[in-house]
């Protein structure tokens, strides 16, 4: 193009040009393990520090949590960080165990959120198909302060005996997200899926939704598997689960980098689960 030329396009096209803004955050799912005596040295109260600690560290932007009871979410708010949504999933309100999400509330607002359980019934607490428990999933609408970005983040754990309520989960939550949000809008999923990469209930999600550790853009850090039951010394050997918690993304999201990260203190581990941390860009 001739000088004459561009300062013609300068003036007329330029100003119409709106520059690309990036979005980055850092997301991740952590199955806190509910708070229960039996774990005796590994109950909460001996660890709750560690997984608070853990969190602070890694500077979570937003991330869902599985398992936490009432009194759980009552210490990871008092870190005053983060703001949270979702409710006790045997009643809805602080019965039973959250599958909430957490987020920067420095760095995100909230627009609107929800809660439905994984059931026929999924607007009222209730146990389906072949389910042991109750599940429940929530879900929240959020924006980036800085740049007024959008996102949709979904969190849920699914059924740990129920393969027909695994599989239905599954459509379920994908059906949900395809009322809310539009084709252009970021979607994150996280949580315990309680499937491994072989089950029709993980082939279910896929078929529309990308697994984060596939598709990240460097090496993928730490162990494949994201279970280990609290056995410091010989998990590799006695725990059998493997890759059962998840972050899934839509194509509207770049993963950067994925990691199952094994932080531990004095030979424990925060959870009976490791967490699963992404870095994504939009």
């Amino acid at each position: 193009m001739k000088p004459a030329g561009y300062r013609i396009w300068q003036k007329a096209i330029a100003p119409h040009l709106v520059e690309q803004v990036i979005s980055t955050m850092k997301v991740a799912s952590f199955n806190l393990r509910l708070n229960i005596a039996f774990d005796s040295a590994n109950a909460w109260p001996h660890r709750k520090e560690m997984v608070k600690d853990l969190i602070r560290y890694h500077q979570f932007d937003v991330f869902g949590v599985q398992e936490a009871l009432a009194d759980q979410m009552r210490d990871l708010d008092a870190m005053g960080t983060y703001a949270h949504v979702g409710v006790g999933r045997n009643d809805g309100k602080e019965g039973g165990e959250f599958s909430a999400i957490f987020y920067d509330k420095e760095k995100y607002e909230l627009v609107k959120s929800g809660n439905f359980w994984l059931s026929p019934t999924p607007e009222i607490p209730s146990k389906g198909w072949d389910a042991a428990y109750i599940r429940i999933c929530t879900w929240a609408r959020l924006s980036e302060k800085t740049t007024g970005k959008e996102f949709y983040f979904f969190n849920t754990h699914f059924d740990n005996e129920g393969v027909l309520a695994r599989e239905n989960s599954a459509k379920m939550i994908l059906e949900k997200i395809h009322q809310l949000s539009d084709r252009n809008t970021p979607v994150i999923i996280t949580g315990d899926f309680n499937s491994s990469p072989e089950t029709s209930a993980y082939g279910t999600i896929v078929k529309q939704f990308r697994d984060a550790k596939l598709v990240s853009q460097t090496q993928p850090y730490g162990p494949d598997s994201t279970f280990q039951d609290f056995k410091y010394h010989n998990w590799t050997k006695v725990v059998t689960e493997g890759r059962i918690d998840f972050v899934f993304v839509n194509d509207n999201i770049e993963v950067l980098n994925y990691a199952v990260l094994t932080d531990s203190r004095d030979l424990r581990f925060p959870s009976d689960h490791f967490p699963v941390v992404c870095v994504i860009r939009f």
